[in-house]
């Protein structure tokens, strides 16, 4: 038995994911859950939720923060629109950012998750910086509530990635691994980007994709994960 659960994402009231009546049918046993909308932020709301999870056998294990504006439409929107790196909306959504994870730390989750949005290449840049420094004043705030912060993959490659870590320079930050990203992005094979990263993997979306015929300038297609018995043998020792 892998000593990381199977859950599943769910959310309280933005639709997203199963609903809680599926997880209590399929004896799910923990879920990342898509932080709820402003007004359920709150502590009374938290205890609420916690207790009905309580009451399915459920664990939330991440709290992931979404973003009003945000859009997936396309690859160039998400680069326009999505996490923090779009300059005339960051720190609305870093004070958000806080908000969620005051939410989570209320449910006793110890981890936040997000997408950060298309980082830079250039890390020479003042713009690098800026980002750099948000994001070190996230991973402080949540490190003074014992929570980590989990940087989801797909908007850039795993060389770039690793340094941005590195560079932020935080024990509390590390990565939630979606490999079908990878491909969906146009950002680099998942499996050596497992071998790249997996120091820093702390959580992990089991999906699968196909690539674009235009890496990088429009979608791959997301595809169901059907492991055989082989893949996962070989899955099974990803950092050899």
């Amino acid at each position: 038995m892998s000593r990381w659960p199977l859950g599943v994402f769910t959310s309280l009231d933005a639709g997203l994911g199963i609903h809680f009546d599926v997880l209590a049918k399929l004896g799910i046993p923990t879920i990342h859950l898509h932080a709820p909308n402003a007004r359920n932020r709150n502590p009374e709301s938290a205890n609420n939720a916690l207790e009905k999870l309580r009451t399915l056998g459920v664990e939330v294990t991440c709290v992931f923060a979404g973003f009003a504006g945000e859009s997936y439409a396309d690859i160039p929107t998400v680069a326009r629109t999505v996490g923090l790196v779009p300059p005339e909306t960051r720190l609305v959504r870093v004070t958000e950012l806080k908000q969620i994870a005051d939410y989570a730390y209320w449910m006793g989750v110890k981890s936040v998750g997000l997408h950060m949005g298309y980082i830079t290449h250039d890390t020479a840049s003042a713009e690098y910086e800026k980002l750099r420094s948000v994001t070190r004043d996230i991973c402080d705030y949540c490190a003074e509530k014992n929570q980590a912060v989990h940087l989801e993959t797909g908007q850039e490659p795993a060389d770039l990635l690793e340094k941005y870590l590195i560079d932020v320079d935080r024990e509390n930050l590390g990565v939630n691994f979606d490999p079908a990203n990878m491909i969906l992005y146009g950002c680099g094979e998942p499996i050596p980007a497992l071998r790249r990263l997996g120091y820093y993997v702390r959580s992990v979306h089991c999906k699968d994709a196909k690539w674009s015929a235009k890496p990088g300038e429009t979608w791959g297609t997301e595809m169901p994960l059907y492991p055989s018995t082989k893949a996962c043998g070989e899955a099974a020792s990803p950092f050899s």
